[in-house]
């Protein structure tokens, strides 16, 4: 089986750090932009730079599919995960936002069991348990993450998680580049649709800045998970991209002054050594 590689490993960490960085940058000026409209440029701005980039290398080639309606239901699941993972960045410190999204992979575990009947071993859902248990921690009454916000990031999770188990099917026929570069589109087409009754002209060159930031920060991100994934399997990666936590809760109180409590600091903790045992548990399964 194909190991990691140090290469492998520092893009999976960059990649970390830039959506540490996208999710940082679009809590700031969620505060005095249209939440659509972020969206909107987020999706344009990787579809054109995806564009510019591929395009060259790979020709008409880069339009070839042979699933195009799973193209698009994979370009609407993360366009819906985006929603809520923005949404979530309204009221959730990032850190804590972070932490809960790295339930994904515990997600994916399960899931994997009904769609792709792979088995799931006692360890893998004492694991999972104990990841449930960390975001409860977080969310839990009298935390800093209101109640009424929990709804935003565990939708989040959930529509990533069926979004990683449909990139895996689809990964079987799909070129990934081909995959990238319909997403980039099709999110950008529907956030065309919605960000009609949002736009607003009454932004600043400042705001314009943060979001040029947030487009190069998801755009470079995605790109180097493209790398990493291409130098080693999934299930050797999956631990660095934890690191993404660090960079999150070191940006967060660089950024806003906020540090998770210690009930909170413990299920950031559980979640993540919970993730990595279940990519540990994983990789050694195979």
């Amino acid at each position: 089986m194909q190991k990691s590689n140090p290469l492998s490993i520092i893009f999976a960490i960059l990649a970390m750090g830039c959506i540490a960085g996208l999710d940082t940058t679009n809590k700031v000026v969620l505060t005095t932009v249209p939440l659509l409209m972020v969206l909107w440029f987020r999706y344009a701005f990787q579809a054109l730079a995806t564009t510019a980039f591929l395009l060259p290398k790979e020709g008409w080639g880069l339009f070839k599919t042979q699933k195009f309606s799973l193209q698009l239901i994979r370009g609407l699941l993360l366009f819906g995960c985006s929603f809520f993972g923005f949404k979530s960045l309204e009221h959730v410190p990032v850190a804590e936002f972070t932490a809960i999204g790295m339930l994904t992979p515990l997600l994916v575990t399960v899931l994997a069991q009904f769609f792709m009947d792979e088995q799931v071993t006692l360890m893998r859902w004492i694991l999972i348990l104990g990841g449930l248990t960390g975001a409860v921690l977080i969310v839990r009454p009298g935390g800093s993450v209101p109640m009424h916000a929990a709804i935003y990031p565990i939708c989040m999770v959930v529509l990533y998680a069926f979004f990683q188990i449909l990139t895996s099917y689809m990964a079987r026929t799909e070129s990934p580049l081909s995959m990238h570069f319909f997403t980039g589109w099709i999110g950008t087409a529907f956030a065309s649709l919605l960000v009609l009754g949002a736009w607003t002209t009454d932004i600043s060159p400042y705001d314009w800045s943060l979001m040029v930031l947030v487009g190069l920060c998801g755009t470079l991100g995605h790109y180097l998970l493209i790398l990493a994934y291409a130098r080693a399997p999934a299930s050797s990666i999956t631990p660095y991209l934890y690191s993404g936590i660090a960079f999150a809760t070191l940006l967060g109180w660089t950024v806003f002054q906020h540090i998770p409590d210690l009930i909170a600091s413990l299920g950031i903790a559980l979640i993540a050594l919970c993730g990595i045992g279940c990519a540990w548990s994983n990789y050694h399964s195979k």
